[in-house]
């Protein structure tokens, strides 16, 4: 009875260990993209794994261990051109243990991590390889601002750095940001259409147009098809001395019947609506698939660093809600709109403190009409028109000192006529009036106030101001 108990065991182990080899992850694709300052590999698996990294000189190479993982695919087909990538092969140490290595034409700083299933992808282990020079900044503990968890920030001066053109005239400086990219598609549309490649044409388009306009200068945060995390987005645009940054994007919603173009800007309060609220959830979640960069407020201590970023997120949510208003404005003589005032919500990409930033919702992609037009070269034109009309619109009534546009307007070659302004949490109308120079009494008759009241969101109409007194 014993001998039987104990063959009886032995199989039991035999059959627990055979599962085990079963049950090892398949690598079933591989995917390549290369960015300007490196290269990600996304390998694409049947479940979750274990892995380790680690590089090897003379010749230069990576080594990526994968345990509970078997080959089942093939590498040759990868596009390895402009890349450091010399080729990469695989081999099974044992039927659960397999070794990858890339042969590399130069030295790199890989990062790697797995990520877990989403809406669009299974299990994936993604390996991203710096060139040498490239930042890859560390993962640090987030500072926490109106309830929301977000990466600090540096905090600085819009183009700070940037040396003025020839006489003291600068461009002003918009930065075009084509959501998603790479591994990250976006919304699928109703015949595969990908969001990632319809903003990238109308953010190359709108880049364009500007560029076509003297003392405008548009800058892209990705210029191909690779993903950048939302938070190296603003970076970008900081780095590139930007005065604003606009994001655009094509999205989906729950029911393929919404449709129209919306703007958003920040929220320190929460979404103003269901829609926001689900569309700022979904762009956020993009980072799952690529992995989160931060920046550090490296001398500052954590408290003065939340009381920076909220006092300058403050500031540039006004002018945030205003650039928007303009944008959605013209958006709406050619495309229908989704809502008629700026929506707010807690989209990741615009939590810049420093740069007025808002977020561009061309349309709906789930809508098969929507989609349709959002694919069509002509629409896309009338779509950067649109927006380039609100930027022109808010940049000749607020034009950045030391700007070639501003000394346009202080030599009355551009009407310093009315502006608006859009009310934003904790200002007061004595604020707004100093801040424009205008007269408490000039800037309530100018909007039919019997007293200072005022809301959040409430569009001001700021009366013109002499010459004399902007110098």
């Amino acid at each position: 009875m014993r001998m039987r108990a104990l063959f009886a065991g032995i199989g039991v182990l035999l059959i627990v260990l055979a599962g085990d080899v079963l049950a090892a992850s398949d690598v079933r694709s591989v995917r390549l993209w290369r960015a300007p300052d490196n290269t990600r590999l996304v390998f694409d698996l049947s479940g979750p794994v274990q892995h380790s990294v680690f590089t090897l000189s003379a010749p230069d190479r990576i080594v990526v261990d994968i345990s509970g993982a078997q080959m089942t695919t093939s590498l040759d087909k990868l596009a390895l051109a402009n890349t450091p990538i010399k080729g990469v092969r695989a081999a099974q140490r044992s039927p659960t243990d397999l070794r990858l290595v890339i042969d590399l034409s130069a030295p790199v700083t890989p990062k790697s991590f797995t990520l877990p299933p989403n809406q669009q992808y299974g299990d994936r282990l993604v390996v991203d390889l710096y060139d040498e020079g490239a930042s890859t900044a560390p993962e640090l503990p987030p500072t926490t601002i109106a309830s929301e968890p977000v990466a600090p920030v540096t905090p600085a001066k819009p183009n700070a750095k940037l040396p003025p053109v020839p006489g003291g005239k600068r461009d002003i400086i918009i930065a075009i940001d084509a959501g998603h990219g790479g591994d990250d598609p976006g919304a699928i549309g109703p015949k595969g259409v990908h969001e990632k490649d319809v903003v990238l044409e109308i953010a190359k388009e709108l880049q364009r147009q500007i560029n076509a306009e003297k003392g405008y200068r548009a800058e892209l945060t990705r210029t191909g098809d690779y993903f950048i995390p939302l938070r190296k987005r603003t970076e970008i645009a900081r780095k590139k001395g930007a005065d604003l940054f606009v994001s655009i994007h094509a999205d989906a919603a729950p029911k393929s019947a919404a449709f129209g173009a919306s703007v958003f800007a920040l929220s320190d309060r929460g979404a103003t609506s269901e829609t926001a609220r689900w569309l700022a959830d979904t762009e956020n979640r993009s980072d799952l698939i690529g992995g989160a960069g931060s920046v550090a407020l490296d001398d500052k201590d954590r408290m003065l660093a939340g009381v920076l970023l909220d006092l300058s997120m403050t500031a540039s949510l006004s002018s945030s809600l205003n650039v928007g208003q303009k944008v959605l404005s013209n958006m709406g003589r050619i495309t229908p709109l989704h809502k008629r005032r700026v929506e707010q919500a807690g989209f990741m990409v615009l939590k810049s403190p420093d740069i007025p930033s808002i977020l561009v919702e061309t349309g709906f992609i789930s809508n098969p009409n929507e989609a349709n037009k959002l694919q069509s070269r002509s629409h896309q034109q009338a779509l950067a028109r649109s927006i380039h009309s609100g930027v022109r619109q808010f940049f000749q009534q607020n034009p950045p000192p030391g700007t070639y546009v501003a000394w346009l307007r202080d030599a009355g070659k551009i009407a310093a006529g009315p502006r608006e302004h859009v009310v934003s949490s904790g200002e007061s109308l004595a604020l707004i009036a100093q801040r424009y120079e205008v007269g408490l009494s000039a800037l309530r008759n100018a909007n039919d106030l019997k007293n200072d009241t005022i809301k959040v969101g409430q569009t001001l109409q700021i009366p013109a101001t002499t010459l004399a007194s902007q110098q």
